[in-house]
């Protein structure tokens, strides 16, 4: 097969309604818009969320309180038993590390360490935040929990 031979799926490629052409075009003097009314005019039709008139959802809604969405922090988590896997005993772990190992995804919020899994080697961990059991289970380990 060669690249000339290519073709598309029969049915895949439509051609496009060409419309405003005319009567001869076979979509009439209206150009498929029917008669009269504002979607017939030029630049007619309506903005996004338009309901018809009827008072939108967005304005019926009651708009109350205190909303805490533009202050909230919010952590990339990882797990101590992920940690005990990527680490020799007695190493730093801070974010360069966690970069270094590909622990540090896209988002480059503060890291929260969790308490999941088990520790058996002694880390000194610096990191934004630590849940109250991967701290215990560091300090239980032998090493450190270093808030940044």
């Amino acid at each position: 097969m060669k690249l000339h031979e290519l073709s598309p799926a029969p049915g895949a490629h439509k051609k496009a309604k060409r419309i405003g052409l005319g009567l001869g075009s076979g979509h009439g003097k209206t150009a498929c818009k029917g008669t009269k009314g504002h979607k017939a005019r030029a630049g007619g039709g309506v903005r996004a969320g338009f309901e018809g008139g009827q008072m939108p959802l967005v304005r019926r809604i009651p708009k109350r309180g205190f909303s805490n969405d533009r202050h909230k922090v919010t952590y990339q988590g990882i797990n101590i038993g992920v940690l005990d896997g990527r680490f020799e005993s007695g190493a730093v772990v801070d974010l360069a590390a966690l970069l270094a190992q590909g622990l540090l995804g896209r988002f480059s919020g503060p890291v929260k360490i969790l308490g999941d899994g088990e520790l058996t080697k002694a880390l000194t961990v610096r990191a934004h935040a630590f849940s109250a059991g991967a701290a215990r289970k560091i300090e239980a380990a032998g090493g450190k929990a270093e808030v940044i």
